[in-house]
């Protein structure tokens, strides 16, 4: 097998679960040592143990992407031992779901906290280190990114507002010699739809979406270690992301009539639907 990362060093945020494990573990297959950053100690641990089993080298460095002194530490700690930082992905996020008239701006602001000025502040964090190597940037954004669905305003207005910056920084750190992949997954098989509006984990909580539409995490990781390799910008992950990214760029009249009648009646606030009973 052609090992496309042999001997660089890659540097993931969110890596304790889900596609960031899963992204930690093929870049190990393809030659990586690999930088876990995560907040749950446990789980970076039990990702390390298994790159390590692979013979590749990994290391776990606990941090939380709303503050940006613990990124700036994780990622200086990253270039020391392994001389530098060849790919970041920036994969880090959560969803807080609800009709906005149920939310308040404080759900709002907990939610960019994370999914954008975390990601925001991961960059910050790991751009030196990527143009000195002429590196690779991954940031993960969502189908959501390019297509609004009800109840999940805040979430979908964060992965828009990562999609808009990965389109602009492209052509800045072009010139520096840093490519930029916006990977966008669709339904992927992760800890994220376990994760309540708080931002805490209910390992046990059944998933929302249907399985026949999860894909499992280690494909998902094998498509977009390959775009990011490949230094592509767009990398819609899953067959009916693919869809709906298409469906929202050329008939966004008709996604709009699908979701408005697929889901009439069914956004109403709390308040309102108690006062149906």
């Amino acid at each position: 097998m052609r090992r496309r990362f042999e001997g660089q060093s890659v540097f993931i945020t969110g890596a304790s679960s889900g596609i960031g494990a899963a992204m930690a573990i093929e870049f190990a297959r393809q030659g990586a040592h690999v930088t876990l950053a995560a907040r749950r100690a446990d789980m970076l641990e039990e990702v390390r143990l298994k790159i390590e089993a692979m013979g590749q080298r990994a290391i776990a460095v606990v941090c939380d992407v709303t503050k940006p002194e613990t990124l700036v530490e994780a990622a200086a700690r990253a270039a020391k031992e392994f001389g530098g930082i060849d790919v970041a992905v920036a994969n880090a996020g959560y969803g807080v779901s609800g009709v906005m008239e149920d939310l308040d701006t404080s759900l709002y602001r907990r939610q960019f906290d994370t999914n954008f000025f975390g990601l925001l502040d991961t960059i910050y964090a790991v751009l030196p280190y990527l143009v000195e190597r002429r590196g690779r940037l991954g940031l993960v954004s969502s189908v959501a990114g390019r297509a609004g669905t009800p109840g999940t305003s805040a979430y979908v207005a964060s992965k828009f507002a990562v999609t808009g910056l990965a389109e602009s920084i492209y052509y800045e750190l072009a010139d520096r010699g840093v490519s930029v992949t916006c990977i966008q997954p669709g339904f992927v098989e992760s800890d994220i739809r376990r994760i309540d509006n708080r931002g805490v984990l209910h390992k046990n909580a059944k998933d929302p979406v249907p399985s026949w539409m999860v894909v499992p995490t280690d494909k998902a990781a094998r498509s977009i270690v390959r775009y990011i390799y490949r230094r592509k910008f767009d990398a819609v992950i899953t067959g009916h992301g693919k869809v709906l990214v298409w469906l929202s760029r050329h008939f966004s009249w008709l996604m709009r009539i699908a979701v408005r009648l697929g889901t009439r009646g069914k956004n109403l606030p709390e308040k309102l639907k108690r006062g149906r009973k």
